[in-house]
C-alpha cells in the first residue's frame, strides 16, 4: 500500500489562511496537512543593549493573531499544534514522531531566521522536503525587472521600473481539508505570563486600539476602504497624529502576516473601479511599494542593515550615551514632539510614521547616537515591527541607507507643522490624573 503523504505548514510570518501560498500547496499536494508554530523563547529576553527583544505590545498582538489563525485552520479541519520551544527542538522532533514527507514555510532571509531554517535542516532526515515560498512581497521576486543585486539604491528608480514591468500575482485560494484530517491536539498558545509579561488594558488615547488576527485585519480593510471610503483622503490625512483613521493602520497586520500585500492592493483595485481612483487610492499602493523595496534591500544587502556603517559602510562619530538614550526612551529630551511620539510609543506599542521620522532623526542626527540602538529599541515596542522596513527606515534616516540627500529632520518646524495647536504634544504630555 502506497503511504499517505504528510505535510507540516511551519508558520512563521505568515499568520493567515487568506492568500497564503505555503498552506494553499500544501493542502494541494498532501492527504494529511498539520500546521505548527512556534513561540521562540529567545524572543521574550533580553537582547542587544539590554533591550528586551520583544515588549508586552507585540506579544498580545502575536498571542490574538495566533489564537485566530488556530481558529480560521479548524473550519480548514487543519490542526494548529503550539509550542513555546526554539524552533529548531520543535519542529524537527515533530517531524520525526509524525513521518512527515515536506516542510511547507515562508522563506525569511534576515540572520536569526536563516539560521533557525538551516539548523532544522540539519536535524530532519533527507526525505523530507523543504518548500519555502515568497509570499510576502507585493511583487514577488521573480516579477521584479531587476536581478535582486542590481536593485537600485533609489526607491524612485525601483517603482517606476516594477510599476512600468512588474505584475502583481492573483491572490492564493484556500481550499478544506477532509474532515477526518482534523484531529484535536493538547498544545497551548502562551498566555501573556507564561511569555514574562503581565496583561494590562489599553490606554485609551491609543490611534491603535486594535486586536491582532486575520479577521480583524479583513474588518479594518472593510471599514478604510468601503464603509468610510478614507482611503479616498489617504494622502491628504497620512501625517497626521491623532486618532485610527488619519492612516490605513495595515502595518500591524501585514508585518505579522495576518493580511498579505497582494490583499490589500487588489481590494485596492476594486475600490478604484467601484469607487474611484486618485491620488490617495494610488498612494496607499506606493507605500505597499515602500514595504516591498526595503525588503529586497535586506535580501540584496544581507547582514549590512545590522550593521553600523549600513549599507552604505558610511563611517560616522557615533555614540552610546546611556542618559541620552534614556531621555530619549521616557521623553524626557530637550524636545516637547519627540517626548509627545516616544511617550505614546512607550504607552501603546505605537507611533505614527510622522514621528518615527522625527524621534529616529533626532536620534541619530541631533543626539548622534548609534542608530541600531534607537532600531533595537523600535524593535521591542512596535507592534508592527518588520524587520525590513525597521532597519530600512532607520538606515534612511541616519544617513547609512537609501536616502540620496542624508536629510535631517528639523523637529521644531515639524511640530508647529503637523502639531501647530500642539493637541499632540498636550494629549501625551500632559500628566493623567487617573
Amino acid at each position: 500500500m502506497q503511504k499517505k503523504q504528510k505535510g507540516l505548514v511551519w508558520f512563521r510570518n505568515d499568520l493567515r489562511v487568506t492568500d497564503n501560498e505555503s498552506l494553499t500547496t500544501a493542502i494541494a499536494e498532501n492527504k494529511v496537512v498539520i500546521a505548527v508554530y512556534c513561540f521562540d523563547p529567545r524572543h521574550f529576553m533580553e537582547a542587544n543593549y539590554g533591550i528586551k527583544k520583544t515588549e508586552k505590545f507585540r506579544a498580545k498582538f502575536l498571542i490574538e493573531s495566533v489564537t485566530e489563525l488556530r481558529i480560521n485552520l479548524k473550519k480548514l479541519n487543519i490542526p494548529l499544534l503550539v509550542y513555546y520551544q526554539k524552533p529548531e527542538d520543535a519542529v524537527p522532533e515533530f517531524c520525526s514522531k509524525n513521518e512527515i514527507n515536506s516542510v511547507y514555510f515562508q522563506e525569511e532571509w534576515t540572520s536569526e531566521e536563516a539560521d533557525i531554517l538551516a539548523k532544522i535542516k540539519v536535524k530532519i532526515s533527507n526525505f523530507v522536503a523543504f518548500k519555502g515560498t515568497y509570499n510576502q512581497f507585493l511583487f514577488h521576486p521573480e516579477d521584479v525587472p531587476f536581478e535582486i543585486q542590481l536593485i537600485p539604491n533609489v526607491f524612485t528608480q525601483f517603482r517606476n521600473q516594477c510599476e512600468k514591468w512588474a505584475k502583481v500575482k492573483t491572490e492564493f485560494v484556500v481550499k478544506p481539508m477532509p474532515k477526518e484530517n482534523w484531529k484535536a491536539n493538547e498544545t497551548e498558545i502562551p498566555s501573556m505570563e507564561t511569555l514574562g509579561f503581565s496583561d494590562f488594558n489599553l490606554d485609551s488615547r491609543s490611534a491603535f486600539p486594535f486586536r491582532g488576527g486575520e479577521e480583524e485585519a479583513s474588518k479594518r480593510l472593510q471599514y478604510y476602504f468601503w464603509e468610510t471610503k478614507k482611503i479616498s483622503v489617504y494622502k491628504l490625512t497620512r501625517n497626521g497624529l491623532i486618532g485610527t483613521d488619519f492612516s490605513s493602520k495595515f502595518s500591524p497586520w501585514l508585518a505579522n502576516g495576518c493580511i498579505s500585500a497582494k490583499t490589500i492592493y487588489w481590494e485596492i483595485v476594486n475600490y478604484e473601479q467601484q469607487i474611484g481612483k486618485n491620488d490617495s487610492t494610488y498612494w496607499l499602493i506606493f507605500e505597499l511599494i515602500w514595504r516591498d523595496y526595503f525588503k529586497y534591500i535586506s535580501l540584496k544587502n544581507g547582514n549590512s542593515i545590522f550593521k553600523i556603517g549600513g549599507i552604505l559602510n558610511k563611517s560616522y562619530d557615533w555614540k552610546k550615551n546611556t542618559a541620552d538614550i534614556e531621555n530619549w526612551i521616557n521623553g524626557t529630551t530637550a524636545a516637547p514632539f519627540v517626548n509627545a511620539n516616544m511617550i505614546e510609543l512607550k504607552q501603546t506599542g505605537w507611533m505614527s510614521n510622522r514621528g518615527r521620522q522625527n524621534v529616529a532623526s533626532y536620534f541619530a542626527k541631533e543626539l548622534l547616537l548609534d542608530w541600531r540602538i534607537g532600531a533595537t529599541y523600535f524593535e521591542s515596542m512596535l507592534i508592527d515591527y518588520d524587520v525590513h522596513s525597521n532597519y530600512g527606515n532607520w538606515m534612511y534616516v541616519s544617513g547609512v541607507g537609501n536616502d540620496p540627500r542624508n536629510r535631517k529632520f528639523n523637529v521644531d518646524l515639524q511640530a508647529s507643522n503637523y502639531d501647530g495647536q500642539s493637541k499632540f504634544q498636550n494629549l501625551w504630555l500632559q500628566q493623567q490624573l487617573f
